[in-house]
Protein backbone atom coordinates (compact mmCIF):
# COMPACT_ATOMS: atom_id res chain seq x y z
CA UNK A 1 0.00 0.00 0.00
CA UNK A 2 1.16 3.51 -0.84
CA UNK A 3 0.02 7.07 -0.24
CA UNK A 4 -1.03 8.94 -3.38
CA UNK A 5 -1.58 12.41 -1.96
CA UNK A 6 -4.95 13.91 -1.09
CA UNK A 7 -8.18 14.30 -2.99
CA UNK A 8 -11.97 14.27 -2.67
CA UNK A 9 -14.51 12.05 -4.40
CA UNK A 10 -15.81 15.12 -6.21
CA UNK A 11 -12.61 14.97 -8.28
CA UNK A 12 -14.27 12.33 -10.44
CA UNK A 13 -17.99 12.45 -9.59
CA UNK A 14 -18.57 16.16 -9.05
CA UNK A 15 -21.96 16.50 -7.34
CA UNK A 16 -23.57 13.56 -9.16
CA UNK A 17 -24.30 11.94 -5.81
CA UNK A 18 -27.40 10.81 -3.99
CA UNK A 19 -27.46 9.91 -0.32
CA UNK A 20 -30.30 7.97 1.31
CA UNK A 21 -33.04 10.56 0.81
CA UNK A 22 -32.50 10.47 -2.97
CA UNK A 23 -32.00 14.22 -3.28
CA UNK A 24 -29.17 14.71 -5.80
CA UNK A 25 -26.39 17.02 -4.68
CA UNK A 26 -26.35 18.34 -8.25
CA UNK A 27 -29.29 20.72 -7.99
CA UNK A 28 -29.87 20.55 -11.74
CA UNK A 29 -31.22 17.03 -11.24
CA UNK A 30 -34.71 16.32 -9.86
CA UNK A 31 -35.11 14.83 -6.40
CA UNK A 32 -37.37 12.03 -5.26
CA UNK A 33 -40.25 14.42 -4.54
CA UNK A 34 -40.23 15.57 -8.17
CA UNK A 35 -40.27 11.99 -9.44
CA UNK A 36 -43.01 10.47 -7.28
CA UNK A 37 -45.83 11.08 -9.75
CA UNK A 38 -43.90 9.69 -12.72
CA UNK A 39 -43.05 6.54 -10.73
CA UNK A 40 -46.38 6.23 -8.86
CA UNK A 41 -44.59 6.34 -5.51
CA UNK A 42 -46.75 7.14 -2.46
CA UNK A 43 -45.97 10.29 -0.48
CA UNK A 44 -43.53 9.94 2.41
CA UNK A 45 -42.00 6.65 1.26
CA UNK A 46 -38.25 6.62 0.54
CA UNK A 47 -37.36 3.37 -1.24
CA UNK A 48 -34.27 1.52 -0.01
CA UNK A 49 -31.31 0.46 -2.08
CA UNK A 50 -32.42 -3.10 -2.83
CA UNK A 51 -35.95 -2.13 -3.90
CA UNK A 52 -36.99 -1.85 -7.54
CA UNK A 53 -38.50 1.61 -6.90
CA UNK A 54 -35.05 2.81 -5.81
CA UNK A 55 -33.59 1.50 -9.05
CA UNK A 56 -36.29 3.27 -11.05
CA UNK A 57 -35.34 6.58 -9.42
CA UNK A 58 -31.64 6.00 -10.14
CA UNK A 59 -32.30 5.03 -13.77
CA UNK A 60 -34.26 8.24 -14.31
CA UNK A 61 -31.51 10.30 -12.69
CA UNK A 62 -28.83 8.65 -14.82
CA UNK A 63 -30.74 9.45 -18.00
CA UNK A 64 -31.28 13.06 -16.93
CA UNK A 65 -27.64 13.44 -15.87
CA UNK A 66 -26.45 12.12 -19.25
CA UNK A 67 -28.73 14.55 -21.05
CA UNK A 68 -27.36 17.45 -19.00
CA UNK A 69 -23.79 16.56 -19.88
CA UNK A 70 -24.20 15.60 -23.55
CA UNK A 71 -27.27 16.25 -25.68
CA UNK A 72 -28.69 13.51 -27.92
CA UNK A 73 -26.65 10.72 -26.34
CA UNK A 74 -28.46 7.84 -24.64
CA UNK A 75 -27.17 5.39 -22.08
CA UNK A 76 -26.60 1.98 -23.63
CA UNK A 77 -24.98 0.04 -20.81
CA UNK A 78 -24.34 0.18 -17.05
CA UNK A 79 -21.22 -0.56 -15.03
CA UNK A 80 -21.37 -0.76 -11.22
CA UNK A 81 -18.66 -0.79 -8.55
CA UNK A 82 -19.57 -1.88 -5.03
CA UNK A 83 -18.49 -3.95 -2.04
CA UNK A 84 -21.32 -6.36 -1.15
CA UNK A 85 -22.73 -9.05 -3.38
CA UNK A 86 -26.23 -9.01 -1.86
CA UNK A 87 -26.87 -5.28 -1.37
CA UNK A 88 -24.88 -3.84 -4.26
CA UNK A 89 -25.45 -6.82 -6.54
CA UNK A 90 -29.21 -6.52 -6.09
CA UNK A 91 -29.16 -2.75 -6.65
CA UNK A 92 -27.06 -3.24 -9.78
CA UNK A 93 -29.43 -5.80 -11.31
CA UNK A 94 -32.46 -3.69 -10.45
CA UNK A 95 -30.97 -0.59 -12.06
CA UNK A 96 -30.18 -2.59 -15.20
CA UNK A 97 -33.78 -3.81 -15.26
CA UNK A 98 -35.21 -0.34 -14.66
CA UNK A 99 -33.08 1.22 -17.38
CA UNK A 100 -33.30 -1.68 -19.83
CA UNK A 101 -29.49 -1.86 -19.96
CA UNK A 102 -26.96 -4.69 -20.14
CA UNK A 103 -24.54 -4.42 -17.26
CA UNK A 104 -21.34 -5.55 -15.60
CA UNK A 105 -20.55 -5.06 -11.92
CA UNK A 106 -17.37 -5.30 -9.88
CA UNK A 107 -17.82 -6.28 -6.23
CA UNK A 108 -14.64 -5.95 -4.16
CA UNK A 109 -13.82 -7.02 -0.62
CA UNK A 110 -10.16 -7.47 0.27
CA UNK A 111 -8.82 -10.30 2.44
CA UNK A 112 -5.59 -12.23 3.11
CA UNK A 113 -6.47 -15.24 0.95
CA UNK A 114 -4.88 -15.90 -2.43
CA UNK A 115 -6.07 -13.45 -5.09
CA UNK A 116 -9.32 -14.48 -6.77
CA UNK A 117 -11.53 -13.00 -9.49
CA UNK A 118 -14.75 -14.89 -10.09
CA UNK A 119 -16.98 -14.01 -13.03
CA UNK A 120 -20.63 -14.96 -12.54
CA UNK A 121 -23.52 -14.55 -15.00
CA UNK A 122 -26.74 -13.58 -13.22
CA UNK A 123 -30.22 -14.92 -13.88
CA UNK A 124 -31.20 -11.55 -15.35
CA UNK A 125 -28.43 -11.77 -17.95
CA UNK A 126 -25.92 -9.41 -16.32
CA UNK A 127 -22.38 -10.19 -15.18
CA UNK A 128 -20.85 -9.97 -11.71
CA UNK A 129 -17.10 -9.85 -11.10
CA UNK A 130 -16.32 -10.85 -7.51
CA UNK A 131 -12.80 -10.25 -6.22
CA UNK A 132 -10.89 -10.22 -2.95
CA UNK A 133 -8.50 -7.59 -4.31
CA UNK A 134 -9.40 -3.98 -5.13
CA UNK A 135 -6.50 -4.05 -7.59
CA UNK A 136 -8.62 -6.41 -9.75
CA UNK A 137 -10.75 -3.41 -10.71
CA UNK A 138 -8.16 -2.65 -13.39
CA UNK A 139 -8.60 -6.16 -14.81
CA UNK A 140 -12.38 -5.72 -14.70
CA UNK A 141 -12.08 -2.54 -16.75
CA UNK A 142 -9.82 -4.17 -19.35
CA UNK A 143 -12.02 -7.25 -19.56
CA UNK A 144 -15.15 -5.14 -20.11
CA UNK A 145 -13.57 -3.27 -22.99
CA UNK A 146 -12.18 -6.45 -24.56
CA UNK A 147 -15.73 -7.89 -24.44
CA UNK A 148 -17.19 -4.96 -26.41
CA UNK A 149 -18.34 -3.08 -23.29
CA UNK A 150 -16.57 0.28 -23.66
CA UNK A 151 -16.49 3.05 -21.10
CA UNK A 152 -17.62 5.68 -23.57
CA UNK A 153 -20.40 8.27 -23.70
CA UNK A 154 -23.01 5.53 -23.88
CA UNK A 155 -21.91 4.02 -20.55
CA UNK A 156 -23.12 5.01 -17.10
CA UNK A 157 -20.91 4.00 -14.18
CA UNK A 158 -22.45 3.84 -10.71
CA UNK A 159 -19.95 3.82 -7.86
CA UNK A 160 -20.94 3.03 -4.28
CA UNK A 161 -19.38 5.42 -1.78
CA UNK A 162 -19.21 3.75 1.64
CA UNK A 163 -16.67 0.91 1.86
CA UNK A 164 -15.98 1.21 -1.88
CA UNK A 165 -14.84 4.67 -3.01
CA UNK A 166 -13.91 5.48 0.59
CA UNK A 167 -13.12 3.07 3.41
CA UNK A 168 -12.50 0.10 1.09
CA UNK A 169 -14.08 -3.07 2.47
CA UNK A 170 -11.48 -5.39 3.97
CA UNK A 171 -8.79 -2.69 3.94
CA UNK A 172 -10.11 0.47 5.58
CA UNK A 173 -13.81 -0.26 6.19
CA UNK A 174 -13.38 -0.67 9.94
CA UNK A 175 -13.00 3.11 10.13
CA UNK A 176 -16.54 3.66 8.84
CA UNK A 177 -17.86 1.22 11.46
CA UNK A 178 -15.73 2.81 14.18
CA UNK A 179 -16.97 6.29 13.33
CA UNK A 180 -20.60 5.17 13.58
CA UNK A 181 -20.05 3.55 16.97
CA UNK A 182 -18.29 6.70 18.20
CA UNK A 183 -21.23 8.80 16.98
CA UNK A 184 -23.65 6.64 18.98
CA UNK A 185 -21.47 6.96 22.08
CA UNK A 186 -21.06 10.72 21.62
CA UNK A 187 -24.82 11.14 21.28
CA UNK A 188 -25.77 8.95 24.23
CA UNK A 189 -23.06 10.27 26.56
CA UNK A 190 -23.92 13.87 25.68
CA UNK A 191 -27.58 13.35 26.50
CA UNK A 192 -27.05 11.32 29.68
CA UNK A 193 -24.29 13.54 31.04
CA UNK A 194 -23.04 12.35 34.41
CA UNK A 195 -25.35 9.33 34.28
CA UNK A 196 -23.49 7.89 31.29
CA UNK A 197 -21.77 4.57 32.03
CA UNK A 198 -19.21 3.77 29.30
CA UNK A 199 -18.95 0.07 30.15
CA UNK A 200 -22.72 -0.46 30.20
CA UNK A 201 -22.99 1.39 26.90
CA UNK A 202 -20.34 -0.79 25.24
CA UNK A 203 -22.06 -3.94 26.50
CA UNK A 204 -25.50 -2.83 25.29
CA UNK A 205 -24.27 -1.67 21.89
CA UNK A 206 -22.10 -4.73 21.20
CA UNK A 207 -24.91 -7.12 22.13
CA UNK A 208 -27.83 -5.42 20.38
CA UNK A 209 -25.76 -4.74 17.24
CA UNK A 210 -25.43 -8.49 16.75
CA UNK A 211 -27.10 -10.38 13.91
CA UNK A 212 -29.38 -12.25 16.32
CA UNK A 213 -31.18 -8.97 17.10
CA UNK A 214 -31.53 -7.74 13.50
CA UNK A 215 -35.14 -8.91 13.30
CA UNK A 216 -35.86 -6.48 16.14
CA UNK A 217 -33.56 -3.58 15.23
CA UNK A 218 -33.76 -4.18 11.43
CA UNK A 219 -30.04 -3.34 11.59
CA UNK A 220 -31.05 0.33 11.90
CA UNK A 221 -28.40 2.34 13.74
CA UNK A 222 -30.91 5.05 14.69
CA UNK A 223 -32.94 2.42 16.53
CA UNK A 224 -29.81 1.06 18.17
CA UNK A 225 -28.71 4.52 19.35
CA UNK A 226 -32.16 5.14 20.84
CA UNK A 227 -32.14 1.73 22.57
CA UNK A 228 -28.75 2.53 24.13
CA UNK A 229 -30.09 5.90 25.29
CA UNK A 230 -33.15 4.40 26.99
CA UNK A 231 -31.06 1.64 28.56
CA UNK A 232 -28.59 4.25 29.82
CA UNK A 233 -31.44 6.21 31.41
CA UNK A 234 -32.29 3.21 33.59
CA UNK A 235 -35.90 3.05 32.38
CA UNK A 236 -35.33 -0.56 31.36
CA UNK A 237 -32.51 -3.04 32.05
CA UNK A 238 -30.59 -4.78 29.28
CA UNK A 239 -31.34 -8.25 30.67
CA UNK A 240 -35.08 -7.55 30.71
CA UNK A 241 -35.04 -6.17 27.16
CA UNK A 242 -33.10 -9.15 25.82
CA UNK A 243 -35.40 -11.60 27.59
CA UNK A 244 -38.51 -9.97 26.13
CA UNK A 245 -37.04 -9.99 22.63
CA UNK A 246 -36.03 -13.65 22.90
CA UNK A 247 -39.46 -14.61 24.19
CA UNK A 248 -40.99 -12.65 21.29
CA UNK A 249 -42.96 -10.52 23.73
CA UNK A 250 -41.22 -7.62 22.00
CA UNK A 251 -41.26 -8.15 18.24
CA UNK A 252 -40.49 -4.77 16.69
CA UNK A 253 -38.79 -1.48 17.51
CA UNK A 254 -42.00 0.54 16.97
CA UNK A 255 -43.63 -1.65 19.63
CA UNK A 256 -40.76 -0.82 22.00
CA UNK A 257 -40.84 2.94 21.45
CA UNK A 258 -44.64 2.92 21.86
CA UNK A 259 -44.14 1.33 25.30
CA UNK A 260 -41.54 3.93 26.22
CA UNK A 261 -43.99 6.61 25.14
CA UNK A 262 -46.47 5.43 27.73
CA UNK A 263 -43.74 5.97 30.36
CA UNK A 264 -42.23 9.18 29.01
CA UNK A 265 -42.98 11.05 32.26
CA UNK A 266 -40.40 8.81 33.95
CA UNK A 267 -37.68 10.11 31.63
CA UNK A 268 -35.56 13.13 32.61
CA UNK A 269 -36.87 16.28 30.89
CA UNK A 270 -34.00 16.46 28.40
CA UNK A 271 -34.46 12.85 27.36
CA UNK A 272 -38.23 13.24 27.14
CA UNK A 273 -37.77 15.95 24.52
CA UNK A 274 -35.41 13.72 22.49
CA UNK A 275 -37.82 10.82 22.85
CA UNK A 276 -40.66 12.96 21.54
CA UNK A 277 -38.67 13.86 18.43
CA UNK A 278 -37.61 10.27 17.71
CA UNK A 279 -41.10 8.96 18.43
CA UNK A 280 -42.71 11.46 16.08
CA UNK A 281 -40.24 10.58 13.33
CA UNK A 282 -40.85 6.85 13.76
CA UNK A 283 -44.60 7.43 13.63
CA UNK A 284 -44.20 9.35 10.37
CA UNK A 285 -42.21 6.50 8.80
CA UNK A 286 -38.83 8.27 8.78
CA UNK A 287 -36.13 5.55 8.47
CA UNK A 288 -33.58 7.81 10.20
CA UNK A 289 -35.56 9.12 13.18
CA UNK A 290 -32.68 9.95 15.56
CA UNK A 291 -31.42 13.16 13.94
CA UNK A 292 -29.01 14.14 16.74
CA UNK A 293 -27.19 10.85 16.31
CA UNK A 294 -26.94 11.22 12.54
CA UNK A 295 -25.62 14.77 12.80
CA UNK A 296 -22.97 13.52 15.20
CA UNK A 297 -22.16 10.76 12.70
CA UNK A 298 -21.55 13.42 10.05
CA UNK A 299 -19.18 15.32 12.34
CA UNK A 300 -17.34 12.13 13.35
CA UNK A 301 -17.04 11.09 9.68
CA UNK A 302 -15.56 14.31 8.31
CA UNK A 303 -13.47 14.62 11.48
CA UNK A 304 -11.80 11.36 10.48
CA UNK A 305 -11.06 12.38 6.90
CA UNK A 306 -7.75 14.00 5.98
CA UNK A 307 -6.85 14.96 9.56
CA UNK A 308 -3.59 12.98 9.73
CA UNK A 309 -0.15 14.24 8.72
CA UNK A 310 1.04 13.31 5.21
CA UNK A 311 4.27 12.02 6.77
CA UNK A 312 2.65 9.22 8.77
CA UNK A 313 3.15 5.58 7.72
CA UNK A 314 0.43 4.21 5.45
CA UNK A 315 -0.38 1.49 7.97
CA UNK A 316 -1.23 4.17 10.54
CA UNK A 317 -3.44 5.99 8.02
CA UNK A 318 -5.31 2.77 7.20
CA UNK A 319 -5.97 2.26 10.90
CA UNK A 320 -6.96 5.81 11.83
CA UNK A 321 -8.50 7.67 8.88
CA UNK A 322 -11.25 7.18 6.28
CA UNK A 323 -9.35 7.03 2.99
CA UNK A 324 -10.14 7.24 -0.71
CA UNK A 325 -9.54 3.93 -2.48
CA UNK A 326 -6.74 4.56 -4.98
CA UNK A 327 -7.83 1.81 -7.38
CA UNK A 328 -11.35 3.23 -7.62
CA UNK A 329 -10.03 6.76 -8.11
CA UNK A 330 -7.71 5.75 -10.96
CA UNK A 331 -10.25 3.72 -12.93
CA UNK A 332 -12.99 6.30 -12.37
CA UNK A 333 -10.80 9.06 -13.77
CA UNK A 334 -10.00 6.90 -16.81
CA UNK A 335 -13.68 6.19 -17.41
CA UNK A 336 -14.63 9.82 -17.02
CA UNK A 337 -11.92 10.93 -19.45
CA UNK A 338 -13.20 8.35 -21.96
CA UNK A 339 -16.64 9.95 -21.82
CA UNK A 340 -18.55 7.68 -19.42
CA UNK A 341 -21.09 9.22 -17.03
CA UNK A 342 -20.06 8.72 -13.41
CA UNK A 343 -22.66 8.72 -10.63
CA UNK A 344 -22.37 7.75 -6.95
CA UNK A 345 -24.74 6.28 -4.39
CA UNK A 346 -24.63 6.16 -0.61
CA UNK A 347 -27.09 4.55 1.77
CA UNK A 348 -25.85 6.89 4.48
CA UNK A 349 -28.61 9.32 5.56
CA UNK A 350 -28.38 12.91 4.33
CA UNK A 351 -28.11 14.13 7.94
CA UNK A 352 -24.94 12.00 8.31
CA UNK A 353 -23.50 13.12 4.96
CA UNK A 354 -24.25 16.80 4.37
CA UNK A 355 -23.56 19.75 6.68
CA UNK A 356 -26.27 21.97 8.06
CA UNK A 357 -26.41 25.52 6.68
CA UNK A 358 -24.65 26.75 9.82
CA UNK A 359 -21.88 24.16 9.45
CA UNK A 360 -21.48 24.90 5.73
CA UNK A 361 -21.04 28.58 6.56
CA UNK A 362 -18.00 27.66 8.67
CA UNK A 363 -16.40 25.54 5.95
CA UNK A 364 -17.86 22.08 6.39
CA UNK A 365 -18.61 20.20 3.17
CA UNK A 366 -20.53 17.09 2.15
CA UNK A 367 -18.63 13.82 2.52
CA UNK A 368 -17.99 13.53 -1.23
CA UNK A 369 -16.41 17.01 -1.23
CA UNK A 370 -14.30 16.50 1.91
CA UNK A 371 -10.60 16.02 1.22
CA UNK A 372 -8.76 13.03 2.60
CA UNK A 373 -5.74 10.86 1.81
CA UNK A 374 -5.67 8.47 -1.13
CA UNK A 375 -4.18 5.06 -0.39
CA UNK A 376 -3.91 1.86 -2.41
CA UNK A 377 -1.70 -0.32 -4.53
CA UNK A 378 0.22 0.74 -7.60
CA UNK A 379 -2.07 0.95 -10.63
CA UNK A 380 -0.75 1.01 -14.20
Amino acid sequence: MRLFGRSALSEFIGDRVVYRNLRPCDKRLPGLENLRTALNLPAGVIPRKTELEYAQVIALLLNKARELEIKNVVIKRLAFVGDTRLLDGTAFENICTAGGWPGKAFIGSENDSASELEIIPTESGQTLYLSNRWSALEEFSADCQAAGFPFDEGTAVVIDIDKTAIGARGRNSHMIDQVRVQAVETTVSGLLGGDFNPESFKESYALLNGVEFHTFTTDNQDYLAYLCLVLGSGLIQLEDLVARIHSEELMTFPQFINEVNTQRTKLPSGLAAIHDEVYENVESGDPTPFKDFRRNEYLETVGNMGQLSDSLPVEEMLSNEILITREVQVEALKWSQAGALLFSLSDKPDEASIPTAEQAATGYQAIHRTETHVVGGQVS
